[in-house]
């Protein structure tokens, strides 16, 4: 194709615009050049929604890929679990670059294990997957919903905590004041009110900002958005065991779309990476032959382990308290199809009823597991 400039769309979010970048810059090892249009797509636009009630899948990613079926840009970038199975025709993914870590983390103020976290705790999470998974291991919990992109969860995980030293700095600061002489607050504070603000990270100053109705003691979302957002190095968190909390299809990797074949082939070369697509694949078929889009609570995690695709499924009833599981070994030479025939054997065990359940309970709805 001829060398011009590769125009890449994508959300908005801090986020979008890393996962953007990170393909931007292998593309411009090719010497291609590349600019990032940024597209605000209904998912963020309905900021108030829960994700779950945002009306179809791929709320967060249709608007992106319209942009390439109008001509107006050559590829979007997305994270693959937000993509709906039924893409259209004209659209190839032309890309699965190498994928991040698959796994969920427990992010808590106080460093708490999932096992050791207080009864009557309270975690957040916007996926009905994470809900159920929670329920299931720890129904002592209390889980209720967290919307916003990785740092603004993160800031309202942090906000109590924060809110609270800062009203007790403003407290004893007022009392100072009141009281000439009185040095109780330099003993208790070696900053003033200013100086520990001035001190803050920008994560901590955001959540200082937030105007909650839900204090989180602790929050679940994938590892590899609080890696790609940088915040991993800011706060203290846990990797959640696999075997309860298996991810989300496609959790962990990026998506690159585009419906032109020359730019397909160049995405192809410069960015795929055989093994994540592999995994991906089986993981996304079950997905798809399964039905449950984003609305059952559903994970598939597949690893490449030689000549075969480990798989592990996870179909739930949202309140955890019905399972169907299997783990599966598929030939890597026939991956799609044998992915495809695990998934008709959960149907027949009972996975089918709870997808159906779920559907009865939430109508037009789906989940952003991120």
């Amino acid at each position: 194709m001829n060398r011009g400039t590769l125009r890449i769309a994508t959300r908005g979010s801090d986020l979008a615009l890393r996962q953007a970048a990170s393909v931007q810059e292998a593309l411009e090892s090719y010497r291609y050049e590349v600019e990032i249009q940024e597209v605000e797509t209904r998912g963020d636009q309905l900021q108030d929604e829960l994700i779950h009630r945002l009306g179809k899948t791929g709320a967060f990613v249709r608007d992106v890929d319209q942009r390439v079926l109008d001509g107006d840009a050559d590829l979007a970038v997305h994270s693959m679990k937000d993509m709906p199975t039924d893409q259209p025709p004209e659209l190839t993914v032309g890309a699965i670059p190498e994928r991040e870590s698959a796994f969920d983390v427990l992010v808590s103020p106080s460093g708490y294990a999932f096992e050791d976290l207080p009864v009557g705790s309270t975690v957040g999470t916007s996926s009905l997957r994470r809900k159920a998974q929670i329920l299931n291991a720890r129904p002592d919990l209390e889980v209720e919903p967290l919307r916003g992109n990785v740092d603004t969860r993160v800031e309202k995980l942090l906000a109590a905590g924060m809110q609270e030293e800062h009203e007790k700095r403003l407290e004893a600061s007022s009392d100072k004041k009141g009281h000439a002489g009185d040095d109780d607050y330099e003993a208790e504070y070696e900053q003033s009110v200013e100086e520990w603000f001035d001190s803050l990270s920008e994560l901590q100053r955001g959540a200082l900002e937030h105007d909650l109705d839900v204090e989180y003691d602790a929050i679940v979302l994938a590892e590899a958005g609080l890696k790609r957002s940088g915040l991993h190095h800011h706060v203290e968190y846990e990797r959640l065991p696999r075997a309860d909390f298996v991810p989300a299809p496609g959790q962990g990797a990026l998506a690159v779309t585009a419906a032109d074949s020359d730019v397909v082939e160049v995405l192809q070369k410069a960015l795929d990476h055989p093994r994540s697509r592999v995994e991906t694949t089986a993981e996304r078929t079950v997905l798809a032959e399964l039905g449950g889009g984003c609305v059952a609570p559903i994970g598939v995690h597949a690893i490449l382990q030689g000549s075969y695709v480990h798989t592990e499924v996870q179909v739930m009833s949202q309140d955890g308290e019905e399972t169907i599981e299997a783990k599966r070994d598929l030939p890597v030479d026939n991956h799609a199809n044998a992915a495809a025939e695990l998934a008709a054997d959960l149907r027949d065990r009972g996975a089918a009823e709870l997808i159906e359940a779920a559907k009865r309970d939430t109508p037009s709805e789906g989940t952003r597991d991120e």
